[in-house]
């Protein structure tokens, strides 16, 4: 006879209770327990087991008589998508994609299905837990996005899905949102660990026995993580991060997981009426709206996986006016931004403990190669000796505690982007300048510096 057993599961670390905690014991979080329920039933000496359902094994298959043609990327035909997933999609993937709400996933995925199906001839089955028929048909009317070969399926019962799936074989499988799923087998509601736990093995298991790529769409917590267990981050192939501020219009897809391709690639879109429209030249676009006639701003040259980016690096330094002085940044880890206060004070004498120092990476990129710590600190002494910095000069090196300059990887590609831009001097590392690079650069001053106080004196 089947009995039913109540437990309680952390909604962040998946940690089981027999009762409920206001506080898990194992990640410390405040509230994150919730109710559900497990079927068991009794063997023949009245204990209780988890019920489970057996399989028939599979074969195991020599390494190299494994075809791979079967698994051949095919493009998109979205090229800032395609970069970041390495090249096109992998038949048999699972790609998860998270965002905060209404920054575009959907429209997102949607245009990706409409440009599979028009330029490939491909099937594309969307599923949708959120959105009716109606209300996805008025979307891609405003995307122009008109296919006959994308079906819109508004379900939620994993098991219907499988089956539909059988049915209609499709080449690629949209889930918006894996949140809304529900596994009948189980009776905790949708969105909770165990239903998102089982509904997402249960799209990923198909996705590897068809042969179908899925698209799983995340929702975030407000601390900006994917919600619902770590676990299924580990389950899926790739994990995809869309980024962008709502004053702004311009989208950032980044992968934070991708078993088949770089994780440090990134994709900028643009948001319009109608839909994401692709940006090509990220280091134009970045820096269209730069104003170089006040003091305080610098261009960096980053590199995103294959792909040199530059970027405006805006500081403010004023006399504070309480007692402790403030550090704020924007997209720069505040306790780098202090570290590198630290170095200028320490080294150049620069009293910057009596200054609030505000700084700020233009277009909303959040960068952590140290890279960009020259820019930054050519920003500061810029804005704290109130001089303008030449807006034809680019700056890019790491700073080490001694206030040195220290070499950065993919010099080469910095340069060459900052020349196609027309900057007529380059501030760098000398360690790179001493290394062979192309010489090739006539119209550009190339300046290896050694330290801060060489940085200092071309700031006079």
């Amino acid at each position: 006879m089947a009995k039913l057993k109540t437990y309680f599961v952390c909604q962040t670390c998946g940690s089981k209770s027999p009762r409920w905690l206001g506080k898990c014991t194992v990640c410390n979080e405040w509230n994150t327990f919730m109710e559900e329920t497990a079927t068991l039933e009794e063997n023949d000496h009245g204990r209780t087991l988890i019920k489970s359902k057996t399989t028939t094994p599979g074969k195991p298959i020599a390494l190299n008589q494994i075809d791979g043609s079967k698994s051949n990327r095919f493009a998109s035909k979205i090229a800032e998508f395609d970069r970041v997933l390495g090249g096109g999609i992998i038949p048999e993937s699972s790609i998860l994609i998270g965002g905060d709400p209404g920054i575009g996933k959907s429209t997102l995925l949607l245009q990706i299905a409409g440009a599979v199906a028009s330029s490939s001839n491909k099937k594309c089955l969307y599923v949708s837990g959120e959105e009716s028929s109606e209300q996805i048909h008025h979307r891609a009317k405003r995307l122009c996005v008109d296919t006959s070969e994308i079906y819109i399926y508004p379900e939620t019962n994993v098991f219907a899905i499988v089956e539909t799936v059988q049915k209609y074989n499709p080449d690629l499988i949209i889930i918006d949102s894996i949140q809304t799923l529900y596994f009948p087998e189980l009776n905790s509601t949708p969105g909770s660990l165990s239903q998102v736990r089982e509904a997402s093995a249960r799209m990923i298991y198909m996705a590897k026995r068809e042969k179908i790529p899925v698209f799983l769409i995340g929702h975030v917590t407000k601390d900006g993580m994917l919600a619902g267990p770590m676990a299924l981050e580990h389950m899926v192939d790739v994990v995809i991060y869309f980024e962008g501020e709502f004053q702004r219009n311009y989208r950032i897809v980044r992968a934070t997981k991708n078993r088949y391709g770089s994780t440090q690639e990134m994709g900028i879109f643009e948001m319009t009426g109608h839909g994401l429209i692709e940006i090509p030249d990220a280091s134009q676009f970045l820096l269209d709206s730069r104003d170089s006639k006040n003091s305080g701003s610098t261009v960096t040259a980053v590199v995103e996986g294959y792909r040199p980016v530059l970027l405006e690096v805006q500081a403010l330094v004023t006399p504070t006016t309480y007692g402790i002085a403030q550090r704020r940044s924007t997209g720069l880890d505040v306790n780098r931004l202090a570290l590198l206060l630290a170095i200028l004070e320490k080294r150049l004498g620069l009293a910057l403990s009596k200054y609030d120092v505000f700084l700020n990476l233009v277009g909303g990129l959040k960068i952590i190669e140290p890279g960009i710590d020259l820019a930054i600190a050519a920003s500061i002494i810029s804005s704290f000796r109130n001089i303008i910095v030449d807006p034809q000069t680019l700056f890019f090196g790491e700073l080490g505690l001694s206030g040195e300059v220290r070499a950065v990887a993919q010099f080469e590609k910095r340069i060459s982007e900052a020349v196609r831009l027309g900057f007529k001097q380059i501030l760098m590392p000398e360690q790179n300048l001493r290394r062979e690079h192309d010489n090739n650069f006539k119209s550009t001053q190339i300046i290896g510096l050694k330290n801060l106080y060489e940085l200092s004196d071309f700031l006079k």
